[in-house]
């Protein structure tokens, strides 16, 4: 069962892509740990768009191009939920983040895995994401799903309207981050 259900076990809006990287799982989730913005094709095209072309805080619309992007990304307003390496007898590897999109006026965000988990009552919407490292044969299979769910009809319908908008170029913007993840790890293997 991956840590994402954990977090996650129900959702009103998904995303979920796949990639096979040649590498072993350990070398696959440590190039997860450390891919850029800089490796991400579009990522920085797609993001600007995304701000409205707008000057923004470094966060993960607008990441230094070579920091590690879950990095930037745990540093700027996600929370690190669950990270599990790979073991070398098959158990997969995974890393959950998640992060507070919309959150009722005046309320405190969590700030710990457990608050997270644990948020109730009307006006939140959180996304939840993760990268989960399976071994298949001598490759690996590399899947990064999102989940959002809106805690009533009001706020899923306010979400509803922005995810209509944002996932084409968030979903181009998955499969380019695994296409990276990939490249970073079959190139670590042949050094």
């Amino acid at each position: 069962m991956p840590l994402l259900d954990d977090f996650a076990p129900s959702w009103q809006f998904h995303g979920v892509h796949r990639r096979c990287v040649a590498a072993p799982p350990g070398r696959t989730y440590e190039a997860t740990q450390a891919v850029t913005a800089r490796e991400i094709r579009f990522y920085r095209v797609l993001t600007w768009l995304r701000r409205l072309g707008r000057p923004g805080p470094r966060d993960i619309l607008n990441p230094p191009p070579d920091r590690p992007i879950l990095e930037v990304a745990t540093q700027t307003g996600f929370i690190l939920l669950a990270a599990s390496p790979p073991d070398p007898v098959g158990r997969p590897g995974e890393i959950v983040i998640g992060k507070v999109v919309i959150a009722p006026p005046g309320a405190p965000g969590p700030r710990t895995a457990d608050e997270y988990r644990q948020l109730a009552g009307p006006g939140w919407a959180r996304a939840t994401m993760n990268f989960l490292i399976e071994p298949r044969g001598r490759c690996s299979r590399v899947t990064t799903e999102t989940r959002v769910h809106a805690s009533d009809a009001r706020t899923r319908r306010r979400f509803g309207l922005y995810w209509a908008l944002i996932y084409p170029g968030s979903a181009l913007i998955r499969r380019m981050w695994l296409r990276a993840i990939g490249r970073r790890a079959e190139r670590a293997g042949k050094k």
